[in-house]
This record gives C-alpha cells, structure tokens and sequence, in this order.
C-alpha cells in the first residue's frame, strides 16, 4: 500500500501541486511572521548589546521621574572615584525646533539633548564641540530639509530663540522617546542653557581597569543613596526592557491572519480529498478485492495526506523566510527606526512550520479517509463513479439549529451590553458560532443561492448557462465546501469595511462636536498669551473665537486637569454634552465634571467637590456630568470668572476660532497665522486636517488589513480551480457526451466559467451579509452614539470581484475541457 500510494502521487503531479499550493501559502504567512519578529528581536538584542559594549557603569537618578536629576556634584564625586577613567554627563529636557515654515516641529517638543561622546552615533558629520554647534537626528533631518552646516533655531523654556550651527546628523538609535520626537544635541553647557534643567539625566563611567562590578560598587559608595548605579550590561537590560517594540503583539495579530489562511487552506485540503475519494471509489475497491483492508485504504489516504502536508510545509518554510526578508527589506527601504537582524529560520519556527503544515494537512484528510473504507469491494464492477445525491438530515438541522441560536443569543448580548472590550469580545464569540452554524446548513443552503445567484446568468447563456447553474446545485455538499473558503475572506473584508466605514462617519460627527471651529490654536511649550486672542476678536473676518484655560490641581485629594471655557461659548461655539445635569445659568460655585472623572471620585449630579488652589480648599457644587468623548473640556470645569478669581489670570491652553460667514478660507487662515506669526510655538490646526490626518489613518489600517486578508482570498480560489479541475476530470464522459449532442467548444468552456461564477457568488453572498451583520454588531461595541454607515459601493466590489475571480479560476479547466478529444473521452469512459 505504501508503494502504491507513492505511485499514484507520482502519477498526479499537477494534482499534487494544486493540492499542496494551499498549505505552502498558509504555511508561509506563518513562517514570514516569526521570521520577522525573530529578525527584529535580534536587532534590537544586537543594538542594546553594542550599547552596553561601551560603558562599563552607568549612574542615573533614584526616581525615573521627568523633573529628577543628578546634581552637578554627584559628577565631581564620580570623577574622584579610583578607577574612573572618564565620566561623562547626560542632559536631557525639552529643545524646540522651529521648522522651515517659521513654526515648531511636531506634535511634541523637541529634545534637547547632550549625549556623551561614547554613545551617540553620528551618521553625517561630527559630534558638536562648541558652544555654537548642534547635531540632528537622521528623521527630524530629513523631514525638515536640514543638511551640516546649515542654521537651526531652536526655543528654550521662555521661548527665547537660540540659533546653531548644525555640524552633523545622528542615529537615536533604539531611544524610541527620541525616535519620535525628534532630538537636538548640544554640548553639556549649551544643552543646561536651552533647556534650563538643573542636573543630569544620567553619567556614563569609563573604567581604567576595575571590573564593572567592582567600580559600579565603588561609585555607589560616592553618590550615595540618591542614584541609581548599575553596570553598562545591566543598564542596557533596563532600556531594551522599557524601549523595545513588543514584538508577540506583532506575532499575534499576523498569526491571527495566519490562522485564518491555513483554515481556508485546509478546506480546501478536505474537499480536494473529499472529490480524490469520490473519484477514486473504483480504485478503492479494486484494492479491496485483491485483499487490502479497510485500514490499509484508510492508511493510504492518511499517508498520502502526510506526504502532500510534509512536501508543502518545507515549501512553505521557504517561502516564509522570502517573505520575512521582504519585509525586512520594505522596513529598511521605508527607513523605520526599528533595528533588524540577520534574516534566518529559526529552529522554533521550522518546528512550528512543518506541525502546522502537517497536522493540518492531515486533520483535513481524516473524513474524506473514512468515507474511502465505506467504498465496497463490489464497486469495482460499476462502468462509472456513482454520484451521491446529498439530503439534509434532521441531526445536522437540529445541530445547527442549536449553534446559530446560542451564536444569535451571545451577540444579541454583546449588543445589549455597554460598549467595550468585553461586549466586543461577546459579539465575535457569537459570530464564531454562527458562522458554524452556517458551515453545517452549507450543503442546504448552497442550492437556493445557486438559484439566485445564477438566475440572471441561466439567462444570459442559454443552454450553456442552465447547465452550468444545474451543475452547481447537482452536488450541494462539494458546492458547499469549495464556496466556505471565499466565504470566510469575504466575511472579513465586507465586516472591515463596515467598522471602518462606521467609524469614520462617527468620528466625523463627534468632530464636528468635539471641534466645531475652523481653526484650533495650540501651544507645543505652554500656553497661548492672551493678546493672540484679542487680536484675533478684533479681526472683522472672524466670527468667534473661544479660549480655554485650565491647569492641574486637587479635587477631592486627586490630582486632575481643572478649566474654564469662555462663558459665552458654551451652547455656541462649545457645545458639551450632559449624561446628567445641566449647564443652564452655569456660575459661580458650580462646577461640571467629565463622566469618567465623576465615575472615578464616585460622585453625582447634586455632590460636592473641593478643588485645591493654594492653600485654600474650595468647595464646588456638581451640576453636570459631561460625555468626555464629545467635549473638549477639561476634567473638572469652572465657570470663567470664579476660575479667574481663584487661580488667577493665565494664558490659554487652547484658541478655537470661526470665520465669518461670506469670508473665504484662504483669507480667514491668512489672519490667524498673522496673528500667531510672532509666537512660532503657538500651531494653527483645522478641523479639515485632522479629518484628513484620521481618514489616511484608516486607509492605511484598511490597506494593510486587505491585503493580509487576499491571502485567503487567494487560496480560496485555489480551492475553487482545484475543485473545478477535479470535478472536470470526474465529468468527462458527461462534457464528451455534450459535445457529441452539439455543444460547442466555446459553449463549453462558457458552461464552467459560468458555473465558476456561481461558485464565487454564492460565497460571496453569504460572506457578504454575515459581514453586515456582524459589522453592525461590532460598531454597536464602540460606542454609544454610533452612525451606522453601509458602504453599498465597496460590497458591490466585493460581489463583483469574487465573481470575476471565479470565472478567473475557471480559465484553465474550461480550457482543458475544451481541448478534450470527445471519441477518446468516451471511450476512456
């Protein structure tokens, strides 16, 4: 039997292949994910490695908080140290850079930053040695267009201008705090005066012999018990703890991809062997007349299983690592600060590959092996293969009937639940079971579907096309299966499509309440001065401009954000939205509170809460409680002039402002960047760019999802050219038979793209509306106040483009059929 079952394999090749492909891909996702999370873990081990390489200790400040440093004396200690043979001192605080456009660079300020001399690494140039140069990093470099020798101004903390001259460009390596925000690095002195710290962040020491162990314990002894001092390898352990990228996050999302393509994989692996079988019930019992046992066929298959998994698995570990180095490759190309090693397999991930290709591989070869030992010897007499003609029991009904109720129950729950992870998780387990469900009822509900999918084409294609339609009701169960793989991808891509349609729509909407202005004033140092303001309110162009200010505080022995808004915006230009309570005559004493602040302090509509300003304690009475998600004001808001009274008169935190109606946007953001042109702290945003910042976000995100889903939409495909080459081959005699009655060549070929195409729709239907509805499902999990968005358009793609990819996948075996000679058909018959 073994050598019989090696022989048939050899004599199917093409059938091997079309067997095998499916697996190589599923197994090749797998493997590319933990090459590439493999490849950067070892660059990361790698860089911190060569970091610890050039420090023997390290002294860094008892506290890791921001405002902690080490005073200047605990360098003159190190220094004095037997055994130091240099000591270099860190400074690190906030440096912003002001761009070509004359604004600040970034979301955040820059670092300003003193690096010793043995740890930073310069890429164009050198290291500044003066008081006058500076060094950028590689990214800040080459967004901004700055090159060595060029002039940057940077801001320091009273937003005084200081200008450098660049002399180089420097890699912040694996710093991922520096990596986005961008650095500056000075000289120790320039880097104290720009940023106005007070100290250092950290001292590098240098040994002239001692063991790191031993010097860190002598230079503990000098600091005392304000620092922190560890050897150079131990303080690299720490960074790589608190700057690496977390990589299983990355691993898991990729091998969820990963599962879903080697589940499409082995369905098509079961229905493959399901034909196989069906096709081969002669040879089967042939074998069982001249003595094999049911066991021995069982074996066969099994073992034919085994080879085709085994063969695919190693097949697939190559393509993993081509696929782990192009990724590679793309994050070196697209210049990411994340480190990569050498591209390699893994022992780990070769074992992972050939047990998930083989297991599964022959997991989905276990039915179709049992339904081979039901083959009688007694069907070896019959002229041709007997097609089973499938009928729904009551047990599969029954059974099914079960699961899509349970699946229906759990994500009625999710939905009745309030949003959150828990509600979300809920929904998907419903989901799950109901899509089980639908697998079950596959072969019962296939045959209408076929119907509807196919009425207009049986229309279209005359006699070719009612064949074609009868040929994909004639076996339910086969139609069923092979329709389950583009299924399960197209469930995905539409259930994507409508969370992201969703969510895009209402933040759209919660924009337009969280942002209802045309433009929005912000600081990157601090706040806004209160004459930018003014200015503004005098310009005739503008209609509104609203101001808020607030600072941090106290408020019933926890520290939140505290604020007030300009009293006649509120219900104008500020329009929050209260879960409890209400603003109405909002004044002095009052105070409205954030719903997940008044959650946390546990208080409610009619409550008192005291606010600390000074030494004083002040006593406010709750009179609402605000959705946090669609208002931008603080924790805790105050009326505008008992906050004054209270904290005293400070400049603005945030300036929204609206044109007046008639003034053209050009115009109207002309005035407000003169206005602002004196402070380049002060960055003039619109909701317009934010929209269009958030829209690219979720583009990419759909990007990105898409394409790892095409890979279970191809290997669906595959599914279906496989089974229409299969199920070409087992009609043979039935197209020759055609063709001898009249059928043309091109009717013929028309027949099985036709078939294909309904195929491809049937699955599509029914991805489709389990996608809709569980997209629904899960967008009521987000969040309260959900604008439900149906993209009609991108789901009509979705139908079209499985249909097409049908026919697409028909091309070959309609052709072969085609070419089929009709007398040698009939007589290999």
């Amino acid at each position: 039997m073994f050598r019989t079952t090696l022989a048939g394999l050899l004599a199917h090749r093409l059938r091997l292949l079309l067997t095998s492909l499916a697996i190589v891909l599923g197994v090749g996702f797998i493997a590319g994910t933990f090459v590439l999370t493999d490849t950067i873990d070892a660059g990361f081990t790698q860089s911190f490695a060569a970091d610890a390489d050039k420090v023997d200790v390290v002294v860094t400040p008892k506290d890791a908080g921001d405002d902690d440093r080490l005073p200047e004396s605990a360098l003159a200690a190190i220094k004095a140290v037997r055994g130091v043979e240099d000591a270099q001192p860190m400074v690190s605080g906030d440096a912003p850079l002001i761009g070509k456009d004359g604004k600040v660079v970034g979301d955040l300020p820059t670092a300003g930053v003193s690096i010793p001399a043995s740890r930073i690494k310069i890429t164009s140039g050198r290291a500044p040695s003066a008081a006058g140069e500076a060094v950028l990093d590689e990214n800040t470099a080459k967004a901004q267009g700055f090159t060595p020798g060029a002039a940057v101004t940077v801001l320091d903390k009273a937003g005084t201008r200081h200008e450098f001259r660049l002399v180089g460009i420097f890699d912040v390596g694996v710093d991922q705090n520096l990596a986005y925000r961008g650095a500056v690095a000075f000289t120790p002195d320039a880097a104290r005066r720009v940023t106005g710290v007070k100290g250092f962040t950290e001292i590098d020491v240098v040994s002239s012999g001692p063991s790191p162990e031993s010097l860190r314990t002598a230079v503990a002894a000098a600091v005392g018990g304000d620092a922190t001092v560890m050897t150079g390898r131990e303080r690299a352990d720490e960074v790589a703890q608190r700057n690496h990228v977390d990589t299983a996050y990355i691993r898991l999302g990729l091998l969820l991809f990963g599962a879903v393509a080697l589940l499409v994989a082995a369905l098509v692996i079961y229905n493959t062997f399901t034909i196989l079988v069906a096709q081969r019930m002669r040879e089967m019992a042939l074998l069982r007349c001249i003595g094999a046992t049911k066991r021995q066929v069982f074996g066969s298959i099994v073992l034919e299983s085994a080879v085709v998994g085994l063969l695919s698995s190693v097949l697939g570990l190559l393509t993993g690592l081509g696929l782990g180095a192009a990724a590679v490759a793309v994050l070196k190309a697209i210049g990411t600060d994340i480190p990569t090693g050498t591209v390699s397999l893994s022992p780990q991930t070769i074992a992972i590959g050939m047990c998930t290709g083989v297991v599964v591989t022959m997991a989905a070869a276990l039915l179709p092996a049992r339904q081979a030992t039901r083959v009688p010897p007694v069907a070896a007499l019959r002229t041709q293969v007997e097609e089973h003609t499938f009928r729904a029991g009551v047990v599969r009904v029954v059974v099914a009937a079960l699961i899509a109720v349970a699946g229906a129950g759990l994500t009625a729950a999710g939905v009745l639940q309030k949003p959150g992870q828990a509600a979300l998780l809920t929904v998907m387990a419903g989901g799950v079971l109901v899509f089980f469900a639908v697998l079950i009822l596959g072969p019962v509900i296939v045959r209408p579907l076929s119907g509807l999918a196919g009425w207009v084409p049986a229309r279209l294609f005359g006699v070719a096309g009612r064949l074609a339609v009868d040929n994909s009701r004639r076996n339910p169960k086969r139609a069923a299966t092979t329709t389950v793989a583009l299924t399960i991808g197209v469930t995905l891509m539409t259930l994507m499509s409508v969370l992201t349609a969703t969510v895009r729509t209402t933040v759209s909407g919660q924009l337009d309440q969280q942002f209802p202005a045309d433009y929005i004033l912000t600081s990157q140092t601090g706040t806004i001065p209160r004459s930018v303001a003014d200015t503004l309110r005098a310009s005739r162009d503008l209609a509104a401009v609203t101001e808020f200010r607030g600072k941090k505080t106290k408020v019933n022995g926890h520290e939140y954000g505290v604020g007030t808004v300009t009293q006649s915006a509120i219900g104008t230009a500020v329009k929050p939205e209260a879960s409890s309570g209400t603003l109405d005559g909002f004044g002095a004493g009052e105070v409205a509170v954030a719903d997940y602040a008044a959650q946390d302090l546990r208080v409610k509509v009619g409550d008192t809460v005291t606010v600390a300003s000074g030494d004083q304690a002040i006593p406010l009475t709750v009179v609402a409680v605000l959705k946090a998600d669609v208002a931008l004001l603080p924790a805790f808001t105050m009326a505008e002039q008992a906050f004054e009274r209270h904290f005293g008169t400070m400049g603005d935190v945030r300036v929204l402002v609206n044109a007046a109606d008639g003034v053209a946007p050009e115009r109207a953001r002309r005035v407000v960047d003169e206005a602002t042109a004196a402070y380049p702290a002060i960055k003039v945003g619109s909701t317009t760019e934010i929209r269009g910042q958030f829209d690219e976000a979720i583009d990419s995100m759909l990007m990105v999802v898409t394409g790892l889903l095409a890979l279970a939409i191809v290997i669906s495909l595959l599914g279906i050219a496989n089974t229409l080459s299969l199920s070409v081959h087992e009609r043979t005699r039935e197209s020759a038979l055609l063709r001898a009655l009249g059928l043309t060549r091109p009717q013929l070929r028309g027949m099985l793209s036709v078939e294909a195409l309904v195929l491809g729709l049937v699955g599509a239907i029914v991805g489709v509306v389990l996608g809709v509805a569980y997209g629904w499902a899960a967008t009521t999990t987000l969040t309260e106040n959900v604008s439900f968005q149906l993209p009609v358009v991108q789901i009509l793609i979705f139908i079209a483009a499985s249909g097409l990819a049908g026919v697409l996948a028909a091309v070959l075996p309609a052709r072969r059929a085609a070419h089929a000679s009709v007398v040698g058909a009939l007589a290999a018959s």
